[in-house]
């Protein structure tokens, strides 16, 4: 059983990690070459234990830093070994491999997780509930292993087992490549007329959401696993230059259309299930305080359980729609029940 865990890099992840850490009552020692971002994230996880033996250290630092602070830190006590969190694998793996370590004493792992913000300040001990932690055991001590899985089981998260060669190819394509596409959208917007962006909806801010990642983070990412995201990119310049192409040709537009809709079938559902079908329950609220917390009281009252929402607010609008996502029996169920309550709930689709 681990009891003190040395996290190396104070920004979002590794704070995370601690605060989920000290919840449990296991002892964590922040560390970071920026004094106040050390300070801050230690003052948040509370737990400090200086004074007692060291069982894992994790390195949270940025990408290109991670084989210097391994190196580094190997001249202390490493006992169980180190893990590593990055977001790209190979090259981190390929790099500590030719500083004299151990790799038995190296378990590679990327938690798949985060927020478009970061730093200490931006830490949530329950970020990582219910998300793929991936890891590479092969080769790894058994005691390190172990202790790198109880990590992970007390962050909440759900282990994935799979070789960074294959981790690097996965991510490019669910995580970095929807980064690219995103920062690639919103830059359009630059210098479109305000009254323009006032009509945005939710279409618009879902899919611009993780532009406002950090560009300095970001960049090392997709630096790093250029190789891996190439070929995608390829693919998606050509099948963008084949719907410019065809613009006017209505049925090489819907084709287009269909595969997103096929592709966007294939994720699947919460934790790993099966995708579903939700239905969804509109409802129009009066733009006033305490309207959304009311509405959530009453679908507490009605006991159904909300998968999802969005919410609608025009400018200048009195009103706003809420659109509650559940499955079709609650759904129907929520219905009657916000009708019989007064509230404007419309037929559920």
């Amino acid at each position: 059983m681990i009891k003190h865990v040395r996290i190396i890099g104070s920004g979002l992840i590794g704070s995370s990690i601690g605060l989920a850490l000290a919840a449990k009552n296991i002892a964590v020692t922040m560390v970071d070459i920026d004094a106040g971002a050390c300070v801050l994230a230690q003052d948040l996880v509370g737990s400090n234990g200086r004074d007692q033996q060291v069982d894992l250290t994790v390195v949270a630092s940025p990408l290109s830093t991670v084989s210097q602070v391994i190196s580094e830190a190997m001249q202390q006590d490493i006992n169980l070994g180190f893990i590593d969190i990055s977001s790209v694998k190979v090259n981190p793996h390929v790099e500590v491999s030719a500083i004299g370590l151990d790799m038995a004493r190296f378990l590679p792992t990327h938690p798949m997780a985060g927020r478009e913000i970061g730093g200490a300040e931006s830490a949530r001990g329950d970020l990582f509930q219910g998300r793929p932690w991936i890891i590479d055991s092969n080769g790894v001590d058994p005691d390190l292993l172990a202790a790198g899985i109880e990590l992970i089981q007390v962050c909440g998260a759900h282990l994935i087992d799979m070789p960074v060669e294959e981790h690097d190819r996965a991510v490019a394509l669910v995580s970095h490549l929807p980064q690219i596409l995103s920062s690639a959208l919103a830059s359009q917007l630059q210098g479109a007329p305000t009254h323009w962006l006032d009509l945005a909806g939710s279409g618009l801010r879902d899919t611009t959401r993780i532009a406002a990642s950090n560009p300095r983070l970001w960049r090392e990412i997709i630096s790093a696993n250029s190789q891996a995201l190439s070929p995608i990119l390829s693919r998606v310049i050509t099948d963008l230059q084949r719907l410019q192409d065809s613009l006017s040709d209505a049925s090489t537009v819907e084709e287009f259309i269909a595969g997103g809709n096929a592709g966007r079938a294939a994720i699947p559902g919460k934790h790993g299930g099966i995708a579903r079908n939700y239905t969804y329950l509109p409802v129009v609220i009066q733009d006033k305080p305490g309207q959304l917390a009311a509405l959530f009281d009453e679908c507490a009252s009605a006991e159904v359980n909300v998968e999802d929402l969005t919410i609608e607010h025009s400018p200048e609008q009195f009103t706003g729609l809420i659109t509650l996502a559940l499955s079709s029996s609650d759904a129907d169920k929520l219905h009657k029940h916000l009708l019989q309550k007064g509230w404007s709930a419309h037929s559920p689709r």
